[in-house]
């Protein structure tokens, strides 16, 4: 099929270029000029693992290109993905401003019959109000449909090629046959192809997103329970993960969601709810929940230090909000530098991606490192932020050996509690039972 994806950015970006290299003719257009241009040097926005070359294959094959002019990039295309941005509004509603341009843009460039097709997240009734605009400026027919993405970052590209299901908001089943052909490729594996109303499936995107967060945020509560009544969250974890009527999945506690995601859509469904006055209790307790566990680690940090962070030097390892990823959107990591720097404390840190958007904020008030253990080396505490697999299996004697302090503060609860006390260190986890250090002599 001939495809046009109209954003660049993390979803549009993904789609268009699995798209292609699934065999489909696709243009990816974005209203940023440096942006298009850099994709056709090859410098990709975003890191993704596996997207890179993903790009430079089919770009180099010629299915995939890029434009700036939106009229002749969706000329010839069958189907027209939005993917641009649907950022929180100041009243925390999602600010659809790009998706009624774009849309509007659409229409005043139509030359036949096209499934328009809304990938960004947007609320209920969107794709209704679209369709509504756009037929008052399209002069010919077309549809719209509704999409939703269910991709995790660091792992996007294995989502798109193994769905777990495909969700399509249709009004015609005409329209639904043209993205069942188009998604084909992907369902070999008998995963569903779940065909429902627009509302239906843009409602779909986010309940999902705000019960995964409910059960982070969930789990997160329990872990400070456990700290306070000496249980390990982690035994805990196990004890319930094996019935199946929970399971493991989104059970690790740690210092909150952050991302692009997560975020946003609870804080766009507690509008969504309040503005046809329904009172959304679980999900401002969600909210809730997560920026106050974004104060953990500070609060930790804190008191280990009897409140005087005032000359300390902290390393800290992970800037992302999550691993194989350099978004630093709501990261917990950056609650952390500000308190950190806010108290007098000196800043060290690395990242294996997330530095130079990290240094796009923080700029010279902190110091980067290119390596983990420069992100240590004479700090009076390592602070663990983000669960990076490069992490999870250091050398602890070259720790102990930087560290002018044996101090670490595991906000992922990547290490183990008792091998760390064993090893001399001081050892703060996230709802852990740590044993407490053998006696001298």
């Amino acid at each position: 099929m001939k495809i046009a994806v109209i954003g660049t950015g993390y979803v549009g970006l993904v789609q268009g270029t699995c798209l292609a290299e699934s065999g489909n003719d696709v243009v990816c257009i974005d209203k940023l000029a440096d942006k298009i241009e850099g994709l056709k040097q090859g410098r990709i926005p975003i890191y993704e693992p596996g997207l890179a070359e993903l790009v430079h294959r089919n770009y180099r094959d010629g299915r995939l290109k890029f434009s700036t002019d939106l009229a002749s990039g969706i000329a010839d295309a069958e189907i027209v993905f939005i993917a641009v941005g649907t950022p929180q509004g100041d009243d925390g509603g999602a600010d659809l401003s790009g998706v009624w341009a774009v849309g509007r843009q659409i229409a005043e460039n139509l030359n036949g019959p096209k499934v328009i097709v809304i990938k960004s997240t947007v609320p209920v009734g969107t794709n209704a109000e679209l369709a509504r605009q756009m037929k008052e400026v399209a002069r010919v027919p077309f549809d719209v449909a509704n999409n939703p993405e269910f991709l995790k970052e660091g792992a996007a590209i294995e989502d798109f090629n193994k769905p777990d299901r495909v969700v399509v908001g249709a009004r015609r089943p005409e329209v639904a046959e043209i993205l069942h052909e188009l998604y084909a490729p992907f369902l070999r594996t008998d995963r569903p192809f779940l065909v429902m109303s627009p509302e239906s499936a843009e409602m779909t995107k986010y309940v999902a997103n705000c019960l995964l967060a409910t059960k982070i945020s969930f789990i997160n509560e329990m872990a400070n329970l456990c700290e306070i009544y000496q249980a390990d969250v982690n035994d805990v974890r196990r004890g319930i993960g094996h019935d199946q009527r929970i399971g493991f999945h989104f059970l690790h506690p740690g210092v909150g969601y952050g991302g692009s995601c997560f975020p946003k859509d609870i804080r766009a469904v507690v509008h969504m709810a309040k503005s046809r006055g329904l009172e959304p209790r679980m999900m401002l307790a969600v909210d809730e929940v997560n920026e106050a566990q974004k104060q953990v680690l500070v609060r930790k940090v804190t008191d280990h230090f009897q409140g005087d962070l005032a000359g300390k030097t902290i390393g800290v390892w992970g800037l992302a909000f999550k691993p194989r990823t350099d978004d630093i959107r709501e990261a917990p990591a950056l609650v952390l530098i500000d308190a950190l720097l806010a108290a007098g404390a000196q800043v060290r840190v690395h990242d294996p991606e997330a530095i130079p958007n990290v240094r796009a904020i923080y700029g010279e008030k902190i110091t980067y490192c290119d390596r983990p253990y420069g992100a240590i080396e004479g700090a009076d505490a390592l602070v663990i932020a983000t669960e990076w697999n490069e992490f999870r299996n250091p050398d602890f004697e070259v720790i102990k050996r930087l560290l002018g302090r044996p101090v670490v503060f595991d906000g992922r609860n990547v290490f183990d509690p008792e091998r760390m006390v064993e090893m001399g260190f001081t050892y703060y986890g996230i709802g852990r039972l740590v044993p407490e250090a053998p006696a001298a002599g």
